[in-house]
């Protein structure tokens, strides 16, 4: 076997520095692969995979590890591996090729072979194991087949790389046309989630069974603006999956934070991995719930997992970093479950018999002989059941969460995702600026605070986003993603606490958004800029998937902004991205619930409350605004001595100790000074938002 000469140990990404020591001759996604590709009239065997990714550790183990496995590999194709977070651009695309090629859904690993000339797949699948098992063939025997295939069937993979391309097209161009987009849509969606509803357990589908917060939100947003109508089944709908979320195993009842998905359809077992991006979205929405219904459950897992957060995920620098692995120490869960014996061993017995109760270790072992916790009783129950009250229940619980906290803190903790996403930060950013304006956690305001300037310091260059960082290096192109959430974000964390210098910002990200995503012909916006590096595709993706979709999250900020700001342009932009997304839409609206939201915004403007002043009735009446859920209405809370404000804002002068300015669109009212008039704004707006 000739030496190796794997490429990957310069990379930023964990993932790739993970297979940087394989003797698989490994090259990350650039020029020089693909020209050695052409030059050799090799094959590209891409493996796409991430840091957190279980089967992903198990492919490298039995196959990418192995000499002779890499000495195949290495005699037959150019290797590529890349990360999935780090270049979504690539995943979307052959995720989407896989699917065409093999017609059922991809997945990751993912591991997808493409002509050298032109980078598009010709055959693909996810893990391939290194025997034969389970119908699939030995992963040396498939190279070897595949590799044969493509010296000795050109023509024939030429016509079906014809095809793919025309395929690709339909997939990730223009949207088909649509009559436009109404009310009517919205009620379609509330009507689907119903139809897909899990009344037994919560959340939609089936086992693996994801958390799907753009479905929750849409529910909540929908109960929202039906309120008078009582519209109780869209609220039960969201509140009962998150309550069931919260209470299960997929929820972790000691350090707070939500894994991946659960397994089963009970949300007991979790794949134990923690994503950056699922957790922003749901600490936002638990915070939401709560400070709508007063649920208690729901506030400490908002509480907790923004706790997680700040304590896990945070770097010295400000930005959060993005995942947690399911695996420690090679074994998945390893982390999370325990021996009931130990947990008795360290609790008082009182204690360690309501711990048992509420967290099912009175039951049968739930993960290969070890319990993972879940809530199996409810408090009322509990206090029943000890002769005692629910507060006595309550600080024996705590007190029992802290001890094996600090008893599991001192495991080996799963492997961390140190990169640092500008996408998913932004998610995180407005989960953490929402619980924190709703929850009076000033905290989190902080938090959020600390993140947004590390991106502005560190990813911010020449008046456009990277899209990661890591070991003091920020590169790769940012994707309509990092734009639209980071707006959206900002004009979230702007609700919590102004600075005009982020308003500037904001209008700055939009600014690039549309001059260089946009589709000045169509609408709506592309993945990719339009100086970023050529592809077999350039994807315009409408579609939600584990986060929003950039083109819905963008239609509803720039919308907002627009208003706030009184520029068009931003208005414009959002609404062609509507017109763009009608035929999409209308074929599936619960598929796009971020555009959805855009969508109620357009029918029904969003309410932009501004409040100027300073001292103690400026304060109380910036509290009052916070805590109430009314998802769209925004409050932005300017002091009296504010600069740097658009003509929009600066037109909103402060007149005394307090003043509001409502507008809905482009019409305002007449501003209030006093508190009884100020209550009654915020009762018609929490009614109607």
């Amino acid at each position: 076997m000739t030496d190796f000469q794997n490429q990957l140990i310069d990379e930023t990404s964990p993932y790739l520095r993970q297979h940087a020591h394989n003797p698989v001759d490994w090259y990350p996604w650039n020029a020089r692969a693909l020209e050695k590709a052409r030059d050799e009239d090799k094959p590209i065997l891409l493996s796409i995979g991430y840091s957190a990714c279980h089967w992903c550790h198990v492919m490298a183990h039995e196959s990418f590890e192995d000499p002779a496995v890499a000495e195949v590999m290495n005699e037959l194709f150019v290797n590529i591996k890349v990360d999935r977070e780090e270049r979504p651009d690539l995943d979307k695309i052959y995720q989407a090729s896989q699917l065409l090629l093999n017609q059922r859904g991809g997945g990751w690993p993912l591991t997808m072979f493409l002509t050298p000339v032109d980078q598009v797949p010709f055959f693909g699948g996810t893990y391939f194991p290194k025997a034969p098992m389970h119908g699939l063939p030995a992963f040396t025997d498939l190279l070897k087949r595949v590799a044969g295939f493509y010296r000795q069937r050109r023509d024939d993979i030429g016509k079906q790389n014809e095809s793919m391309r025309k395929a690709l097209e339909n997939i990730f161009g223009q949207p088909p046309a649509g009559k436009p987009l109404g009310e009517a849509a919205l009620n379609i969606a509330r009507l689907q989630l119903e139809h897909s509803f899990d009344a037994r357990d919560g959340g939609f589908g089936g086992a693996p069974k994801f958390p799907h917060p753009t479905n929750i939100e849409r529910l909540l947003r929908h109960w929202a603006a039906s309120r008078n109508e009582a519209d109780r089944q869209a609220l039960h709908m969201a509140l009962f999956s998150l309550q069931k979320m919260a209470r299960g195993g997929i929820y972790d009842h000691l350090g707070g934070g939500f894994c991946r998905y659960s397994v089963d359809g009970q949300w007991m077992i979790p794949h134990f991995e923690k994503m950056l991006y699922d957790n922003g979205p749901l600490l936002g929405l638990c915070a939401q719930a709560a400070v709508a219904t007063l649920d208690a459950e729901l506030e400490r897992a908002a509480r907790e997992t923004a706790g997680w957060a700040m304590r896990e995920m945070q770097s010295p620098e400000g930005g959060y970093y993005s995942s947690l692995d399911a695996d420690a120490e090679g074994e998945e869960g390893k982390f999370h479950v325990w021996d009931r014996t130990q947990i008795e061993a360290l609790l008082e017995p009182r204690d360690y018999a309501i711990f048992a109760r509420r967290f099912g270790l009175d039951g049968p072992a739930n993960f290969e002989g070890h319990w993972h916790l879940r809530v199996c009783a409810d408090m009322n129950d509990l206090a029943a059941a000890f002769n005692t009250d629910e507060h006595t229940i309550s600080t024996s619980l705590a007190k029992s969460r802290l001890t094996l906290f600090d008893v599991r803190e001192q495991r080996v903790h799963p492997g961390r995702d140190d990169k640092i996403l500008t996408s998913w930060n932004a998610l995180m950013i407005k989960g953490m600026a929402t619980a924190g304006r709703h929850l009076e956690m000033p905290e989190c305001i902080a938090s959020a605070q600390r993140s947004l300037d590390f991106i502005r310091q560190s990813l911010w260059r020449d008046g456009r986003l990277l899209a990661t960082f890591k070991d003091g290096k920020a590169h790769l192109t940012a994707y309509v993603d990092d734009y639209a959430f980071l707006i959206d974000a900002a004009l979230e964390l702007l609700q919590a606490r102004w600075r005009s210098d982020e308003l500037a910002f904001a209008c700055q990200l939009a600014d690039a958004l549309i001059d260089h995503f946009e589709d000045r012909t169509s609408g709506g916006f592309y993945f990719t800029a339009d100086d970023h590096e050529p592809l077999i595709q350039r994807p315009k993706v409408m579609a939600d998937e584990a986060t929003p979709a950039g083109n819905g999250v963008a239609a509803q900020a720039l919308a907002r902004l627009g208003f706030l700001v009184g520029e068009t342009r931003y208005i414009k932009a959002a609404e062609r991205t509507l017109e763009a997304a009608a035929g999409a839409v209308a074929q599936a609206p619960i598929a796009h619930a971020s555009l959805l939201a855009a969508l109620e915004e357009r029918v029904t403007p969003s309410q932009i409350l501004i409040l100027r002043g300073a001292g103690e009735t400026f304060d109380s009446w910036h509290r009052a605004a916070a805590r109430a859920y009314a998802p769209r209405r925004l409050v932005f809370t300017i002091q009296s001595d504010a600069s740097d404000l658009p003509p929009a804002l600066a037109e909103k002068a402060p007149d005394g100790a307090a003043v509001a300015y409502l507008c809905e669109g482009m019409t305002c009212a007449a501003p209030v000074k006093d508190t009884k008039g100020f209550k009654k704004v915020l009762a018609r707006t929490s009614a109607s938002a």
